[in-house]
């Protein structure tokens, strides 16, 4: 498969279609990708006949599972890094500038929509979800911290729904993206169809207004009660201490999983959220997480995690520091290190104050 046939471009009527088109491996993206759509990006915004961009993944299983972890798993290993770095860099530029986009950038966010594929739909001006949509951050099971402009999605949830996504990695619904902000509409997965061929014809709002419908109920809002009083918390420390001694079992089953993260990743992702909350824009929270993103390829967790979950598949990670007893303030403050002149700088303005690992 070449770089152009990853991603599968046409135009129909007003409308342009972007087609991530790596099934086998849940289309995750590679840097030809980013590059690919972000040309794509280029040439249409000046293009008038092009007045809707759409969004979707091939295959039956999902848009996009995030980026290619083995491809860094390997870069860190034998490269020290810098083609993760120069990937990242382009993939977080291709976020803001979706995100601000001049025509409707409609994002349908079938099936498995994760880390990577999150950046490139989540920040779309119509984000679409169906009953089959499973949407998450999970990059603290892989000794990593959400990005893609993740942290400032999740800040802005409801109360602590946003932290608890973050720290755990659930994956969410489409009844539950919705009340999260991660998405804008529903509709059900055999309207699809109908709707994407309506798209090259008819304006994108109207097009999609045509088949929204009411989303199936989430779990969230039902949680929110001990979930806001839990993950509001300074520490990860108070906050594993508060969700065992609560009566629901959702609770403890959170604990349970934040206990197979990586302690590291855990402290750097509640920090990056509290910044994010104050940071306020996409693009000072995108300044931020490059930085923790660089700093994490000098960090033991990643590799590891990514060994244990993808390349042996053994799901039992060793985590270096092994304890949140062991991750200091200052191991969390190299994450936020200034980068001097590898600094991504998408935003302009001076930077929040130091960083601290709770609120």
């Amino acid at each position: 498969m070449t770089a152009d046939d990853t991603v599968l471009l046409r135009t129909e009527g007003r409308a342009a279609y972007l087609t991530l088109n790596r099934p086998r491996v849940l289309n995750a993206l590679t840097h030809a990708m980013v590059r690919r759509i972000d040309q794509a990006l280029t040439a249409w915004e000046s293009d008038p006949a092009v007045e809707t961009v759409v969004l979707t993944g091939a295959g039956e299983r999902g848009l996009c599972a995030g980026g290619d972890i083995r491809a860094i798993h390997d870069d860190v290993r034998t490269g020290g890094g810098s083609a993760s770095a120069a990937f990242w860099r382009d993939e977080y530029r291709l976020n803001a500038r979706i995100a601000h986009y001049p025509k409707p950038y409609v994002a349908v966010m079938d099936g498995i929509v994760m880390g990577g594929g999150v950046g490139v739909s989540g920040h779309g001006s119509v984000r679409i979800v169906t009953e089959r949509s499973r949407i998450a951050m999970p990059e603290t099971g892989i000794g990593f911290v959400p990005d893609v402009g993740g942290t400032h999605l999740l800040a802005q949830a409801p109360g602590e729904l946003g932290t608890h996504l973050a720290l755990t990695g659930t994956q969410v619904g489409a009844g539950d993206a919705l009340l999260c902000g991660l998405a804008d509409r529903f509709v059900p997965a055999a309207s699809l169809p109908r709707l994407l061929a309506d798209l090259a014809h008819v304006p994108a709002h109207e097009a999609v207004g045509r088949y929204v419908e009411q989303a199936p109920l989430g779990e969230l809002a039902a949680r929110r009660s001990w979930i806001d009083t839990c993950y509001a918390a300074d520490t990860v420390e108070e906050i594993l201490e508060r969700l065992p001694v609560d009566d629901e079992q959702a609770a403890k089953e959170a604990a349970e999983t934040l206990f197979t993260r990586s302690p590291t990743s855990l402290k750097v992702t509640l920090a990056a959220l509290r910044r994010a909350r104050r940071l306020g824009s996409l693009e000072r929270v995108l300044d931020q997480e490059y930085r923790v993103s660089c700093a994490a390829l000098s960090a033991p967790d990643l590799v590891e995690g990514i060994r244990a979950q993808v390349i042996d598949k053994n799901r039992t990670p060793r985590w270096s520091p092994a304890t949140l007893a062991e991750v200091t303030d200052a191991d969390v403050a190299r994450f936020f290190a200034p980068l001097g002149d590898r600094e991504l700088r998408l935003a302009t303005g001076p930077e929040t104050g130091p960083v601290t690992t709770g609120g």
